[in-house]
């Protein structure tokens, strides 16, 4: 009997935990996006050597209408963007994306990674 009780309360203990993007800094994020990411990427919704990443979450990957340079890998990988497919392609975007164009070897370190995603959610 005690063991489904803790059982039951490490669950809600788990749901309870927040995610490590959610604990993010968009403001840290910013600065971090523009070292990291901003020569391929605009904050200002504009396509650079790669997309736009204004409004990616809930986006299928592949699908920026006015961006034609796409991998067939990217195009054909089925990922929707969420903040955890998001994390574990900035982690290792060759490993999430085999064959794929991005020419970055990845962010290891997983509270930059949360800065990152809290301002590409912030991003309107």
């Amino acid at each position: 009997m005690k063991s489904k009780k803790y059982a039951g309360a490490l669950m809600l203990a788990m749901l309870c935990v927040p995610l490590a993007w959610a604990q993010g800094s968009a403001k840290k994020g910013a600065d971090t996006f523009a070292e990291e990411c901003g020569d391929c990427h605009s904050a200002q919704g504009k396509n650079k050597k790669g997309p736009s990443l204004i409004g990616v979450l809930g986006r299928k990957a592949g699908t920026v209408a006015d961006y034609a340079a796409y991998s067939d890998a990217m195009k054909d990988s089925g990922i929707v963007w969420s903040s955890e497919k998001l994390d574990a392609y900035i982690t290792q975007p060759k490993k999430l994306v085999s064959g794929g164009k991005m020419k970055y070897d990845g962010l290891p370190e997983a509270k930059a990674r949360a800065d990152v995603i809290a301002f590409v959610l912030s991003m309107k």
